[in-house]
Parts: C-alpha cells; structure tokens; sequence
C-alpha cells in the first residue's frame, strides 16, 4: 500500500479555517484551534440572528404604524383591527413604508376606515 502524507490536506483545511476568521482579532485569527472555536460560535450567533432580525423588523414595522396612526385618531391595535374589518389586506411592513414615505396616502386610507 502506498504511504499518503497528509500535510497538503491539513494545511488546505487550516487556510481555510484561517480565511472564515480574517478579521477577528489577536489569536482568533492565527491559531487554528481558537479560529475554529471563533468560527462555531460566530455560526451559532449567525444562525439565531437572523431568526431575530425577523422580529425586531417586526416590532419596527408596528412601532411606525403606531406613531403615524396616533395623530390620526387610532390606537396601533384598533386600526389593526378596523383593516380587518374592512377586508384590506396589507402587511405591517407596507403600511409602515406608506407611513413613512407617503404620509398623505395613509392619511386617505385612516380616513376610509374612520368614515
């Protein structure tokens, strides 16, 4: 049987170990053992941010909703409802975006559901 030597293998793994953790400060990014310790932890945070980031976009979209319909005469929780009501169908993040940038067209649509 033929002798394999494993070093071109252990030094491709260990560049690439060393590229995911270009960046990182002091031993995290020379050492292979601490950078692939860095890089799982770093998976992990990824993994369960971008489950939140859905929520905190959330929670915006509903603050903005909120702030733009207090003016006009609504609590956040019964233009929800009135929306319903009335069968219109829009999601919180283009109500938000029409909050914010077209204050005037969400007035007209307060205004329907008001009256």
């Amino acid at each position: 049987m033929v002798r394999v030597k494993r070093g071109v293998t252990k030094l491709k793994r260990r560049r690439n170990v060393l590229a995911q953790t270009k960046g990182y400060r002091f031993d995290r990014s020379r050492k292979e053992r601490v950078a692939k310790e860095a890089i799982h932890h770093a998976g992990a945070h990824a993994f369960r941010h971008r489950r939140s980031k859905k929520r905190e976009y959330r929670n915006l979209w509903t603050l903005r909703i909120n702030a733009a319909v207090r003016p006009l005469g609504f609590s956040y929780s019964r233009f929800i409802d009135a929306l319903k009501k009335a069968n219109i169908t829009l999601d919180r993040k283009s109500l938000a975006a029409l909050a914010m940038n077209h204050p005037e067209a969400f007035e007209r649509l307060t205004k329907k559901l008001q009256g």
